[in-house]
């Protein structure tokens, strides 16, 4: 007898997008490495979200209030780009979070709620 496994969409890492920060090369295929639903702008990942805007500063020069419109939320094993509330939701269907234990869930999921 086959076991069907349907894989469940997961949290894998904090990340921030960038919306307005320009590629220096735009010629990738589709798909290739940008998140999937991330059209334009450079998507920073780490750890915590203080690590991606240590790697934004670091490469860019740039505060956060010079580089334009920004998302902070996470990237999952889908490879898709979420907020920080749509990440709480995948986090609690996918069991990464103790409900009991979260912070403020008015505002979404945040690193230290996963590890």
């Amino acid at each position: 007898m086959k076991v069907l496994y349907a894989p469940i969409e997961r949290i894998q890492c904090s990340a921030i997008w960038y919306k307005e920060l320009p590629l220096k090369r735009d010629d990738f295929p589709e798909g290739f490495c940008r998140p999937k639903n991330c059209d334009r702008g450079i998507v920073f990942c780490g750890l915590r979200h203080h690590n991606c805007l240590y790697q934004k500063v670091a490469l860019t020069g740039l505060a956060d209030h010079e580089s334009g419109e920004h998302i902070q939320g996470f990237l999952t094993n889908e490879n898709r780009f979420v907020d920080r509330k749509e990440g709480l939701k995948i986090a609690i269907r996918a069991r990464q979070v103790d409900e009991t234990k979260l912070g403020n869930s008015l505002i979404g999921l945040f690193s230290e709620d996963l590890y």
